[in-house]
């Protein structure tokens, strides 16, 4: 079966939804979600959104900040677009519905993160992501020419270089093969494809994010032949709930910001002794410093008190956290939350111009699965959510102009070959378990070329076996994400291996300075990973 759109969004998130309602001024949009319509990491995202709002903040502030945070890796244009456009796309949101938190005078409720030196953040109490999910859903539900497919799971992308070998023909992206819920693979065609998966923390053995997050555009990106940018740039959330019973909660970095203070199970500060913005440093410098700490002390957490604030106001301005550490026997108002870092989000991504353009034309990739130059080596918080809507919106505008692109019904239809259901589930089980651990323990907050040289024989191992699985068994949605993660693995290792010096989140005990004649991006593309000794 195929269908076919002006314009294919893989994912929804904030960065889809926004470009699917800029881009249905232009044409039919259809909207594919790995499972419910609004199970993605926006939805979960608890901080912010960035956006310079008030009189004693300036744009220059803001993009100081973000260079800062980004360790000299930012690319300055990407930078100041965003920083400078985002005030109009955060008033945006509020016409599209989005509720935040008002003082009482009804101006914005602004919040302080780490890395910030103004308070910048708007959020919808601690629930942020959630709210603005709810907002764009309903807009996109009133627009005729959008449609949702939920539980539909991209299986490849289609280009003219893959289906054609005709010479003289100019590749460009036609749009992706799909699984259905009903375990039909389909044919979705489109002028303008646009990968909004989100990021792969589920790489990683720990992580903050939903299941969702297995770096699905990434990967086939990648094997597409699209330029990839930055992939050993992972960023790793300070600060997430340890309970053997939470799976990937978050504890907002907006704690810190209001006054959190973080401490060893002795009761002692620490992150004055690392940075002089001490619990409020960026992210990667408090993630590093609690790494040291529980290497230094075999402690299994640090702890993040707020005991010291107000019960009320800990109670009203963060409702959610507050609930959910009390249904882990956690009360945040009379006891320290124990905290633990864990993989949050990729800083590195699919390489984009500032139209969110692939070197894949007719190939738009926006949002987390992106590498836009805005966040360097280094993203500061809540930054993603503006920089969604920022290139959802730019990239809307350029899709705009792609519509004279002629819909092709050249695209064969998904070869399943002499694939059977399979009988071997198990090693998908295994390969999944094994390659998350794998990349915890050797690709973690601080490497070596060991570590790496160790993992990326491993992954090259797992990557040879769940390739012959893919192409015997009948496709289903975890083999494919299994065989996404493992791509997205090889890529982390891969490019943390060719940055021989440590900047931002990529630290390597073997190039233990940061080298600035390395000052550039690591771009690779298909045929050139390095292979292990």
């Amino acid at each position: 079966m195929s269908e076919q759109f002006d314009f294919l969004v893989l994912g929804g998130g904030i960065a889809g939804l926004f470009f699917a309602l800029k881009a249905a001024e232009h044409g039919r949009v259809a909207i594919l979600t790995k499972r419910a319509r609004n199970e993605c990491a926006t939805r979960y995202a608890q901080g912010g959104i960035a956006a310079v709002l008030a009189k004693e903040d300036s744009i220059e502030a803001h993009v100081a900040d973000t260079l800062n945070a980004g360790a000299d890796l930012c690319r300055e244009p990407s930078v100041r677009l965003c920083v400078s456009e985002g005030p109009e796309r955060l008033r945006e949101l509020c016409d599209y519905g989005v509720q935040f938190t008002r003082r009482a005078d009804g101006l914005l409720d602004l919040t302080r993160e780490g890395g910030h030196t103004r308070r910048r953040v708007a959020h919808a109490d601690d629930l942020t992501g959630g709210e603005i999910e709810r907002a764009l859903i309903q807009a996109c539900d009133e627009r005729e020419n959008i449609e949702f497919f939920p539980d539909c799971t991209a299986v490849e992308l289609i280009t003219l270089e893959k289906i054609s070998r005709s010479a003289g023909r100019p590749n460009r992206c036609l749009g992706a093969y799909v699984l259905r819920p009903s375990g039909d693979i389909d044919t979705f065609l489109a002028r303008v494809t646009v990968l909004a998966t989100g990021g792969a923390g589920k790489v990683y053995l720990y992580t903050s994010n939903p299941d969702t997050a297995t770096g699905d555009g990434v990967a086939m990106a990648y094997r597409a032949g699209a330029r990839i940018a930055n992939m050993e740039f992972y960023q790793f959330h300070p600060t997430c709930l340890f309970h053997p019973h939470a799976k990937s909660f978050l504890i907002s970095e907006a704690l810190r910001g209001e006054g959190g203070i973080l401490r060893l199970k002795s009761g002692e500060t620490f992150m004055e002794h690392y940075h002089p913005m001490g619990a409020l440093a960026p992210r990667d410098v408090v993630a590093r410093a609690i790494d040291s700490e529980l290497k230094r002390s075999g402690d299994d957490c640090v702890w993040l008190d707020m005991t010291h604030l107000p019960t009320g106001y800990l109670i009203e301005r963060f409702p959610n956290i507050h609930a959910t550490c009390k249904a882990f026997g956690i009360d945040m108002t009379s006891q320290p939350i124990p905290v633990v870092p864990a993989a949050h989000y990729q800083c590195g991504g699919v390489d984009v111009d500032l139209d969110g353009q692939t070197s894949i034309p007719n190939l738009l990739a926006i949002g987390e699965c992106a590498c836009t130059g805005f966040h360097g080596a280094n993203r500061l918080a809540s930054n993603s959510l503006l920089e969604g809507v920022v290139f959802g919106h730019r990239a809307a505008k350029k899709a705009a102009e792609l519509m004279d692109t002629p819909l092709d019904a050249i695209a064969p239809p998904w070869d399943a070959g002499e694939a059977v259901p399979s009988d071997e589930s198990v090693l998908v089980t295994h390969n999944w378990e094994e390659l998350r651990r794998l990349m915890w323990n050797y690709v973690g907050i601080v490497r070596t070329n060991k570590r790496l040289r160790r993992a990326q024989r491993r992954i090259e191992m797992l990557r040879e076996e769940i390739r012959e699985y893919y192409w015997r068994f009948n496709v289903t949605r975890d083999v494919i994400e299994l065989r996404n993660i493992a791509d997205v693995a090889l890529l982390i290792v891969d490019s943390a291996l060719r940055r021989k010096e440590s900047r931002g989140l990529h630290t390597t005990l073997d190039y233990p300075d940061r080298d600035d004649s390395l000052r550039r991006d690591t771009l690779v593309t298909r045929g050139e990973i390095e292979r292990p000794f």
